[in-house]
């Protein structure tokens, strides 16, 4: 039986990363599909949306969008909610995290290392602080965003605290998340979950 596949930029990072982890914690045999940066421009257009990841699995059109990923691979490996009010409101965070991609990712692609300083230094000063506040309301007692089991919206969380935990993004302090406890507490669960671990170990 051929394996599905996942196509993802060859960077342990955002949209594909997640999805990988979540294949990875559900048990999915797939292949892990590393798209060197120039092959992109002309798989881009043969793409659903012209973006990664985009997940294959035989008998189905590619499947894209790192959300409507998740929530499949959740749905069919028990890492998202059956009820249908606490799966939206799963979804709903998703969904606010892609809120804070669309907000930050512009500022990667600004060349001017001056402006780039102005542009992130003001995303320290209100975007993000408002945005993990937000966030933080919606969290219940965890040690997950539901409780005590492990969904799909934790690795997308995690991804989201962890990119910036780790002091790659110039100009934002590596702890702009660490008022909220809440946000902490997930990415750390996550982190610290033994299928996560062994997916690193093996990568």
């Amino acid at each position: 039986m051929t394996k599905p596949k996942l196509f993802y930029f060859d960077a342990p990072v955002s949209r594909g990363e997640e999805c990988r982890l979540a294949l990875h914690v559900a048990g999915v045999d797939f292949e892990d599909v590393r798209v060197p940066r120039d092959r992109w421009p002309a798989m881009k257009p043969t793409t659903p949306f012209g973006a990664l990841p985009v997940y294959e699995v035989a008998g189905h059109p590619p499947l894209a969008q790192s959300n409507a990923i998740l929530v499949l691979v959740g749905r069919q490996h028990g890492l998202h909610p059956q009820d249908p009010f606490e799966a939206a409101r799963h979804e709903a965070m998703m969904g606010y995290v892609e809120d804070l991609r669309a907000a930050v990712s512009p500022s990667l692609r600004i060349t001017d290392e001056a402006e780039k300083k102005k542009t992130r230094e003001g995303l320290a000063q209100s975007f993000l602080p408002t945005w993990g506040a937000m966030a933080e309301r919606q969290i219940g007692d965890g040690p997950f965003f539901g409780g005590a089991k492990l969904n799909v919206v934790d690795i997308k969380l995690h991804m989201a605290v962890r990119w910036f935990a780790g002091g790659k993004v110039d100009y934002v302090p590596a702890t702009i998340f660490s008022g909220f406890p809440k946000l902490v507490r997930i990415h750390d669960a996550v982190r610290d979950d033994a299928r996560i671990k062994s997916w690193y170990a093996k990568t």
